[in-house]
């Protein structure tokens, strides 16, 4: 089965669905271990992890895109991976599609600001006009018709730039365009989570950001709004880099401890050792036969 029938079967069965934020194989191979069923790839976290810098469209294609080979080759889950505003007009947004297929993607989430993007939960968000916003998404589900086997998740911004009644108004029209799951981005309360809800229909995320501009709610409160789908994408790099600090500032007072981490053998447990050694071992014994 591929992964978008993978998620589409998901998004068929009862429940919310609750993704971690991943931006690389390791993080992602974790969450599966971990017993999630599928995982969000973070553009946010995967240009703070790869690039060193901030979401503001710095990161190209094609580093996004290897970064997704890598992951979504690293475990046998659905992964929705970010693909920004598309990199280009419609036909550079037909080709991410495509190449985001190919990688290996259950879905790719597709927005509607102005390039470069930034961040939904920043500040300085543009967004397109109605008519831009909709070519992107008839491009993306064109690509989708045309052979690629990837779900089309429409996001919106609007909200932030132009109220809720634009934003829901997108939501409503990326469906009638064939989106398989839409997103309104960065709702403030729980009014405009449960409107958007009520008013958009099919599939839609929530995005929990730390901090953020949305209420940061559990799954079942989500759930009971209305949202199919709700992500977490900035919690594994923000635990990450808290007890990378907290590690290199023990380090950096010359001390030495074995708490608050995982054990080497189960680091080597993690990145598959045991698989590979097995393996190596079969070949070995082959070669000695013959």
């Amino acid at each position: 089965m591929s992964a978008a029938a993978q998620l589409r079967d998901l998004l068929a069965s009862p429940g919310i669905i609750p993704m971690p934020g991943v931006f690389d194989a390791l993080s992602t191979r974790l969450a599966e271990r971990a017993g999630f069923k599928a995982a969000f790839m973070s553009g946010f976290m995967v240009s703070a992890a790869r690039i060193g810098m901030p979401d503001t469209g710095l990161i190209s294609y094609n580093e996004m895109l290897d970064q997704g080979r890598n992951i979504c080759s690293s475990v046998s889950f659905p992964v929705i991976g970010d693909g920004d505003t598309g990199w280009g007009n419609a036909i550079n947004i037909k080709r991410t599609v495509t190449g985001y297929a190919q990688a290996g993607f259950a879905c790719i989430m597709l927005e509607d600001q102005v390039s470069p993007k930034r961040c939904g939960h920043t500040q300085g968000k543009r967004v397109v006009p109605r008519a831009e916003a909709y070519t992107r998404i008839r491009a993306a589900v064109d690509a989708r018709e045309e052979g690629a086997d990837i779900l089309i998740m429409a996001r919106t911004d609007a909200n932030a730039t132009d109220g809720m009644d634009e934003a829901v108004e997108r939501c409503r029209e990326f469906r009638r365009l064939g989106a398989d799951i839409t997103f309104l981005e960065a709702p403030t309360d729980k009014d405009e989570m449960k409107r958007y809800c009520d008013e958009v229909d099919g599939p839609k995320m929530a995005n929990m950001v730390e901090q953020g501009a949305t209420p940061f709610l559990t799954p079942a409160q989500l759930e009971e709004i209305g949202y199919k789908i709700a992500i977490w994408p900035a919690a594994l790099m923000t635990a990450a880099i808290y007890g990378m600090e907290n590690e290199l500032a023990r380090l950096g007072r010359g001390e030495v401890g074995e708490d608050g981490k995982v054990t080497f053998p189960q680091l080597q447990d993690i990145v598959g050792f045991p698989e590979y050694d097995a393996a190596a071992e079969k070949y070995a014994d082959a070669g000695e036969e013959t």
